[in-house]
């Protein structure tokens, strides 16, 4: 693999949610519009997943959507929190997420990505050759996530004592149940009061056994998606909720077929499902 290349496993399930933010940028009735996903997939030299095709399971076609409706409700969580003050953003394993060139940001506002070094290597290699300029202060940090981040974070110029808006989006489905509780005890030590978190819960394997239900019914049976499932530790073994409640959170979940009805899409474009997860310090 050449050193500006996406590297296989997490690092090639970004591409694949780039290919399905593509696809939603070209839509006329689009609901966001990330004018650098193509240029992602594009870039990449061979196939990912993550794109509902032709002939592909409906498992597919159901991630695809869920991908959708997340990347907007998060677009708006992110801007609203922005807008109420929180003025640093920090997009923890960001990935090819482009929200600090697409979204209209208030003035003040700085930009934290944290991903691992070869993911982000290749991101800006490509945003470098797309000119692609952030409006805002925007701090490119490489870091393993399973580690000590918070002193790079620090380091870079994060400050602790100012409000923060933290997005775990798709992420704590990769972990196991101690690395996701330090995941967020992390946040949690960093997060002054009125900073805000939104995270996807993560279902995996651990609740799979367990008889509780994945974020796409199907996934786990679907050849398309097995080198994703291949990657997935479960996550939390507690509710996230419980465990931001019981650390002083106020959380609360939000369903993805009732954010779908929204958005203008049809009642039945995903399942109803709450994955979704916000909160406030």
């Amino acid at each position: 693999m050449a050193d500006d290349q996406i590297p296989e496993g997490v690092g090639r399930t970004a591409i694949g949610v780039a290919r399905v933010r593509a696809l939603e940028s070209a839509r006329p009735d689009r609901l966001f519009n990330d004018p650098y996903a193509a240029a992602f997939a594009a870039a990449a030299r061979d196939g990912a997943p993550g794109a509902p095709r032709g002939g592909v399971s409906p498992a597919m076609i159901a991630l695809a959507r869920h991908l959708v409706i997340r990347t907007r409700f998060f677009d708006d969580y992110l801007l609203a929190a922005a807008r109420a003050g929180c003025a640093q953003v920090v997009l923890l394993a960001a990935g090819l997420d482009t929200r600090a060139f697409r979204l209209d940001w208030p003035a003040g506002t700085r930009v934290f990505e944290l991903d691992m070094p070869a993911v982000l290597t290749f991101k800006e290699r490509v945003l470098a050759e797309q000119s692609a300029q952030a409006p805002v202060p925007r701090t490119v940090i490489a870091a393993d996530l399973r580690e000590d981040w918070a002193e790079p974070l620090v380091k870079a110029g994060f400050d602790p004592a100012a409000r923060t808006v933290w997005l775990v989006e798709g992420l704590l489905v990769y972990l196991g149940s101690p690395e996701a509780e330090a995941l967020l005890s992390t946040i949690d030590s960093l997060s002054a009061p009125g900073s805000r978190l939104a995270l996807t819960h993560g279902h995996g394997r651990n609740e799979r056994r367990a008889g509780g239900s994945l974020v796409v019914e199907g996934a786990d049976t679907a050849p398309e998606l097995a080198p994703v499932v291949a990657l997935w530790r479960g996550g939390l073994d507690e509710d996230p909720v419980d465990w931001l409640h019981r650390h002083g959170w106020r959380a609360e979940r939000h369903d993805r077929a009732e954010l779908a009805v929204g958005y203008g899409r049809p009642a039945d474009y995903v399942a109803s499902q709450r994955g979704l997860i916000t909160a406030e310090r």
